[in-house]
């Protein structure tokens, strides 16, 4: 995993291709190169698709569903301190959220370029 951490208003996040995305985190036109990044889940090999499959797939692992924030998705695991918190929108979901559920996961995901 290579890239720039930028932190921006209290968030870091890792930006793998500086020169292909603002910082502002904004995407400006869509390059025929630019690869697009999926979550995969090892196990099956199964592409996340939707939020349904994924939390299909976080609430299989011990995680629980949290609805403080009707503005986010929000996943516990009772065991430790981890919170996932995703966009409700799944158009939004981007590789910072894809890692962070990786991170939390070891070896149950991947990012893949597609």
């Amino acid at each position: 995993m290579s890239g720039v951490w930028v932190f921006k208003n209290g968030v870091v996040r890792l930006v793998e291709n500086p020169g292909a995305e603002p910082l502002d985190g904004s995407r400006q036109g869509s390059s025929s190169n630019a690869r697009r990044k999926v979550l995969v889940h090892v196990p099956t090999n199964e592409v996340i698709t939707s939020y349904e499959d994924l939390e299909i797939k976080l609430l299989s692992l011990g995680w629980e569903r949290y609805y403080n924030d009707p503005d986010l998705l929000q996943f516990h695991k009772r065991s430790t301190v981890h919170l996932i918190s995703l966009p409700k929108d799944f158009n939004r979901f981007k590789s910072i959220h894809m890692y962070d559920i990786v991170v939390k996961n070891r070896n149950m995901f991947e990012v893949r370029d597609m």
